[in-house]
């Protein structure tokens, strides 16, 4: 399929081929017939994209933030990495669409392939063929106007702005800003019965709307515009304001505030400051300002957007989706119409010039559609980028390829002669493009299969979310692949049963594939130094770790996704306590700190083990994140070592002191995955016996056991 899509580098804009995206839990597949430019948002977002590297950073001082605390805290090659991943992606455009059903997913009820729907959010987007969760996506009439649908997310951020505004009927209320927004925004008022003033600097907007649904239109430099508005509303004073401009400029807001009747409402749409002065209308009229979030309530809760998990109407009347279908069905019923608001149609070939129609403003615009060719077949298929010869000793599929995958993993593989990245398997389908092309893969896949079912890959790395990492080494094991996961192996008990289970068929059946779970910790060269000093013997570890905090709306944190933090992350610890120790845990405790979202991220785990040996996990999310973040401590034998975020490893022996320090940090990352693939190539012992990786989930698992009865858990391996 073909999509379109700009780099945040260079601000370079084009149609590319790109495989069909994943049909993911809870969405739908459906192939577009129009989808909306917004010149607003999207017109900054260009704009921003063709801006200097320097003009970038200014005006994203937050992210240069972060980029000079990953530099200190991580060194020069992976805070370049961590940028040029975000600069030279392949970003996908849009977020308002509509088109028809070719696919569903199976926990989708109430849409069939071939419904006729309308869709918005980021997956929204300028292609062909655009993956999108349930709940922001409305079914439309077979006989609707695609064209008018087209603009259905525009059309709920409208209709939540009308919302905020609480309006009855026969009130007053005013438009200021007359762009694409305001224009949608004076239809629905007049739809409702409410009288409607618009404001506009553009004459030709504010005339436009008067043609179409204003009861007055002024200028917003015209003489005597406070008095007009006076008379037009008997001395009152407008009921409300919603504001739906943009600009930098703090006169829409105290405009708003001159113009409305005391203790009236004023709802922030378009992108202002709020800096309103105090005196003499806000605070004497006692008014009233509202933001008003995008397409409604539901926006941004993954639980509504990606999950798919309604509020019930009795309580939450009118969410984004609703808000959706009430602006399709004024559309159906012609009680509004925006066709005249569609002034230029392109098609998805010629999308740039509609970019430079925005951009530019070489003519009059105001809603701009891209067309598709309806007639296209989309067949779900591989996207060869390369020519490969598939008979390298290691040909590598990648299922997943995030920000770590993209820092840690594939940079760090050895591509040559006998090492080749062949396919790789994402969820976006620029995502998929993005990273083919910067690494090298010979081919985007289209399905799973063409990763697990290809005979000429041998080695899978899978790094996609949590949830997916047990299925994917199931599968993959059982198509006789060797197999690098991301942590954790699993998020669940039964999915360890299975793969257990899996790997003990393949074991007695005389296959021995390489399975090795992203435990970087242990290949760190001052982990290896500390566990040579260490020995053999019974020793006391303890692992401080300043986790930081993670929002509880993060998918790391949610049990379905990420399986929460102790699945997700404090198994790398109970995995480097094993490695310390040399031995696997008999028993674990854990006691968590109470806090109001009931996360069980700040923790202490205490475990023992079977050579007598005794480890503690201090994982805290409640502490300042200038501390550096790891630390670990190990005494046995009369000596005492502490390795300092894996960048300083201080040995106390002897009544001295000795300090190996490395330039910069190394969390062993490098050293795992080229280790994992030497071992592939040339055969023997896992790197991590089965039985360890066993063993480090089961702690996990025992963890949460532990926190939930209060009691130790005594593990059977």
């Amino acid at each position: 399929m073909q999509q379109l899509t700009q780099k945040l580098k260079d601000g370079v804009m084009q149609v590319l081929d790109a495989p069909l995206p994943q049909l993911t839990s809870g969405s739908i597949l459906v192939k577009n017939h129009f989808s909306l430019v917004s010149a607003g948002t999207e017109g900054s977002t260009v704009k921003a994209a063709r801006s200097s590297l320097v003009e970038k950073a200014r005006s994203r001082p937050q992210q240069v933030k972060q980029v000079i605390d990953t530099l200190k805290t991580q060194g020069l090659t992976q805070t370049y990495r961590a940028v040029m991943k975000k600069l030279d992606a392949y970003s996908p455009l849009g977020y308002s669409c509509c088109g028809e059903v070719l696919d569903v997913a199976p926990d989708v009820a109430g849409f069939c392939v071939g419904d006729l729907v309308a869709c918005g959010g980021l997956s929204a987007c300028h292609a062909e063929v655009v993956c999108v969760p349930v709940n922001l996506c409305v079914k439309l009439h077979p006989d609707a106007d695609m064209r008018q649908a087209a603009f259905n997310t525009l059309g709920a951020i409208a209709m939540q702005g009308v919302r905020q505004a609480d309006l009855r009927l026969g009130e007053t209320c005013l438009v200021v800003g007359l762009g694409l927004l305001g224009q949608l925004t004076a239809l629905l008022l007049k739809a409702s019965g409410i009288r409607t003033i618009g404001v506009d600097i553009d004459p030709a907007m504010v005339d436009l709307a008067v043609h179409h649904a204003l009861d007055l239109g002024l200028q917003r430099n015209a003489p005597g515009i406070q008095s007009a508005i006076h008379d037009f509303t008997r001395g009152l004073g407008c009921d409300a304001v919603i504001i739906t401009a943009a600009t930098q400029s703090l006169d829409p807001i105290n405009f708003a505030g001159a113009c409305c009747r005391k203790r009236g409402t004023i709802v922030v749409v378009g992108d202002i400051p709020t800096g309103f002065n105090r005196e003499p209308h806000f605070y004497k009229k006692e008014l009233q300002v509202r933001m008003s979030c995008s397409y409604g309530p539901g926006r941004y809760d993954p639980e509504y957007e990606e999950k798919g998990r309604d509020y019930p109407p009795a309580y939450v009347r009118w969410t984004e989706n609703r808000n959706m279908q009430a602006f399709q069905e004024l559309l159906y019923s012609r009680r509004i119409d925006v066709s005249y608001l569609a002034t230029h149609t392109f098609g998805l070939d010629n999308a740039r010039s509609a970019y430079d129609l925005v951009m530019n403003r070489s003519e009059p615009f105001i809603g701009i559609l891209l067309q598709y060719d309806t007639s296209r077949q989309h067949v779900r298929r591989r996207l060869p980028i390369r020519s490969h010869t598939g008979t390298a000793a290691v040909a590598i599929g990648f299922i997943g390829a995030g920000s770590y995958a993209q820092s840690h993993l594939l940079p760090n593989v050895p591509v040559g002669n006998d090492v080749q990245l062949t396919g790789i398997l994402t969820a976006t389908s620029a995502g998929s493009r993005s990273t083919a092309e910067r690494f090298g893969f010979a081919f985007c896949a289209g399905s799973e299969g063409d990763i697990l079912g290809d005979a000429t890959i041998n080695t899978v790395f899978i790094a996609t979310r949590h949830d997916s990492h047990g299925g994917y080494v199931l599968r993959a094991l059982q198509a006789g692949k060797h197999v690098f996961v991301e942590k954790p192996l699993c998020r669940t008990p039964q999915e360890l049963q299975d793969i257990y289970t899996c790997y003990a068929a393949l074991t007695e059946a005389g296959s021995r594939p390489q399975l090795l779970v992203g435990y970087n910790r242990r290949f760190s060269p001052l982990a290896t130094a500390l566990k040579q000093i260490a020995g053999n013997g019974p020793l006391a570890v303890n692992c401080r770790v300043n986790a930081g905090l993670i929002p509880a709306d993060s998918w790391i944190q949610d049990a379905e996704l990420g399986g929460g933090r102790i699945v997700g992350e404090v198994c790398h610890f109970i995995d480097l306590c094993n490695f310390l120790t040399g031995s696997l845990p008999l028993s674990v405790y854990a006691v968590s700190l109470r806090t109001p979202e009931h996360l069980h991220d700040t923790i202490c785990i205490s475990l023992a083990y079977e050579n007598g040996s005794i480890g503690t996990i201090n994982y805290f999310a409640n502490g300042d994140k200038n501390l550096p973040k790891e630390r670990i401590e190990v005494f046995g034998g009369g000596s005492a070592a502490v390795l300092d975020d894996f960048r300083l490893l201080s040995v106390h022996t002897g009544g001295r002191k000795m300090d190996n320090k490395l330039v910069s940090q190394n969390k062993g990352q490098k050293t795992a995955v080229r280790c994992f693939i030497e071992r592939v190539k040339t055969g023997g012992a896992p790197l991590i016996a089965f039985d360890d990786l066993y063993s480090t989930s089961l702690a996990t698992f025992a963890v949460l056991e532990s926190l939930r009865t209060g009691a130790p858990v005594f593990l059977r391996h």
